[in-house]
């Protein structure tokens, strides 16, 4: 179980946005033994950025990027690119940074992840890209799936996906140059 206490280390100066405070509440409530998407967690402190100072460290960098949840089982975090210090988070990009490498735009805005999330598959993180695949015949729900699916559809509108990369795709259209322009003046793959 994560306290908002806890969770709020990660924001510094920023408002965390009230999706992510319903989440931190809806998984307490699932209790801690339980997921609601494939290896999605809130659930620990980011606020040291020993995640994302492989890239960089420099302050910039560092202050430009909020990590808040595990992506999948292997270490790999989403966060947010905050592109401006005066920026409401609320509608920042959301990056997934994969544990063995690979920074990828994956959603335009928080409601964006939570839709994601409905998908229940955790993400594909490589050097070149970032996808969610689904076999059908392999496939076994995670335990709360459906609970998060009808708790999300009921507190913000959000229906469940069956393509997960179509919102990575369209976020990426309209972030990706940029981001590819600002990471260069912190890192050279």
């Amino acid at each position: 179980m994560v306290t908002l206490s806890e969770f709020e280390a990660n924001f510094k100066n920023f408002e965390i946005p009230e999706e992510l405070k319903e989440l931190v509440n809806f998984q307490n409530s699932i209790g801690d033994d339980e997921n609601f998407s494939d290896q999605f967690y809130i659930g620990r402190d980011y606020s040291d950025k020993s995640g994302i100072t492989g890239y960089s460290d420099d302050d910039e960098f560092t202050n430009s990027i909020i990590e808040f949840a595990m992506a999948d089982g292997s270490g790999s975090t989403y966060a947010f690119w905050v592109r401006d210090k005066n920026e409401n988070i609320h509608e920042a990009p959301i990056l997934a940074f994969g544990s063995e490498g690979g920074i990828h735009i994956v959603a335009k805005n928080v409601k964006e992840l939570l839709k994601i999330l409905t998908f229940d598959v955790e993400p594909a993180i490589g050097w070149d890209k970032i996808y969610f695949y689904k076999d059908e015949d392999d496939y076994e729900p995670t335990e709360k799936t459906e609970e998060y699916k009808k708790w999300v559809f009921e507190k913000h509108g959000i229906e469940t996906t069956e393509n997960p990369d179509e919102i990575v795709k369209s976020a990426q259209e309209i972030y990706e140059d940029e981001f590819q322009n600002w990471l260069k003046k912190y890192y050279n793959d």
